[in-house]
């Protein structure tokens, strides 16, 4: 069965959720399929289990959604998250160790991506949401005054604020990941946001262009792959693309997609790599073994 998916904000994936045919008579034999559908981060998230006991996927399922709403609780704007007492505070003390490990993440990739990735554009991106003047908000955008410990996380200047919007579903997908390992589940397809897939099959997965054609399809085995489309969404009276550098420049691609052994790194790799020139890009993935470059469109 084939599905194809626009999800939210930034994602152009297509899912085969079936593994690749088997040869032989084990085609014939096709095992049973469990799903979940939900919505969490702001995404469509939809959980496969190829095969295995119905009593440990539905299990799986319950603390999936459980971990779901743990994340909300934590990285969500729209919620009393974390995050959003945080940036309503410009600090947080005793961030969990969730919060502290996405950070950190964000640390390496916006170092490695020489400052592309940054989730400190929140201003930024609000203010040309609402069509304001920007001179203001840039003041407020730069990786380098967010202070992360684990006794505080503190942003340097009133006003700051973060977005984790291109990496924490990939996070959450992370999560899921291993609570499907922990349920001694072997082939499972997670979209939650960001796609992973684990055990011994290929899922395959189609990378669209933000008009829908087709631009690659790969199969992914014990990997996941995120994908940024710069036009996925339009923000302010101009329409300008959603995705933004922390200068405010505007996207080099109209998508990028990243597979890595995280999709969590996958997702903020991809979300940098639009910004970025391709010898910025190789560079930047270089710095992370197992990291690959699977599509990039202008």
């Amino acid at each position: 069965m084939s599905t194809t998916r626009n999800i939210p904000r930034r994602r152009f994936l297509a899912l085969v959720a079936s593994a690749l045919a088997l040869p032989g008579a084990l085609a014939n034999a096709a095992p049973a399929r469990h799903v979940w559908r939900g919505v969490a981060l702001g995404a469509d998230v939809e959980l496969t289990v190829e095969g295995g006991d119905a009593r440990d996927a539905r299990a799986f399922f319950v603390k999936s959604e459980q971990a779901l709403r743990m994340f909300e609780r934590k990285f969500s704007l729209h919620t009393g998250s974390e995050l959003t007492r945080l940036n309503a505070l410009g600090r947080l003390a005793h961030p969990s160790g969730d919060m502290l490990s996405l950070l950190q993440l964000a640390g390496r990739v916006n170092q490695a991506t020489g400052g592309a990735f940054d989730p400190t554009v929140q201003p930024l991106w609000q203010a040309r949401r609402l069509g304001r003047d920007e001179t203001a908000a840039s003041a407020l955008v730069g990786w380098q005054d967010v202070r992360v410990t684990p006794q505080e996380i503190r942003l340097a200047r009133r006003g700051m604020a973060l977005t984790l919007n291109g990496i924490a579903q990939g996070a959450a997908t992370d999560r899921l990941a291993a609570l499907a390992a922990r349920h001694g589940l072997r082939d499972v397809l997670i979209d939650a946001g960001e796609i992973r897939a684990l055990g011994p099959r290929d899922w395959r997965t189609r990378i669209e262009a933000p008009g829908g054609q087709p631009l690659r399809e790969l199969a992914l085995r014990d990997r996941a792959l995120a994908t940024s489309a710069a036009l996925g969404t339009r923000i302010g009276p101009a329409g300008q693309p959603h995705i933004m550098g922390p200068r405010g420049q505007a996207p080099q691609w109209a998508l990028a997609s990243v597979s890595a052994d995280s999709a969590a790194l996958a997702d903020a790799l991809s979300t940098a790599a639009v910004l970025l020139d391709r010898a910025a890009i190789d560079e930047a993935l270089a710095r992370f073994p197992g990291t690959r470059l699977e599509a990039l469109s202008t």
